[in-house]
């Protein structure tokens, strides 16, 4: 008689602006983040997850798509930042200055 592999359950996660989607797995244990992304068939719903531009997590902390995923971990696939934090940073430390500068007349006549 064959032996079964044992298997884990995981879930694979992916938000949009307008939509969230988890998706429930029972894979192989000892199973990567890659693999399970994979084997979610979310890439099919949402071209644009590419497995090597897009980062991944597993309950909110930064993974490696080479991680072996434990039993009941959730993988969560980040989507690329639209604008650089720093700079978005810089930017209103910037604009307050101007403020402070040119902040009007407080005299009173």
């Amino acid at each position: 008689m064959a032996e079964m592999a044992e298997t884990i359950d995981v879930e694979v996660a992916y938000a949009k602006p307008d939509m969230q989607i988890i998706i429930p797995l029972n894979v192989p244990k000892y199973t990567t983040v890659a693999a399970a992304v994979t084997a979610s068939g979310i890439q099919e719903k949402f071209p644009e997850i590419d497995l090597v531009r897009n980062k991944f997590g597993v309950f909110g902390k930064q993974a490696k798509a080479e991680q072996i995923l434990q039993r009941g971990d959730r993988v969560e696939i980040y989507r690329p930042l639209i604008a650089d934090p720093k700079a978005v940073r810089q930017q209103r430390a910037q604009a307050g200055k101007a403020m402070k500068k040119g902040g009007g007349d407080l005299s009173t006549t």
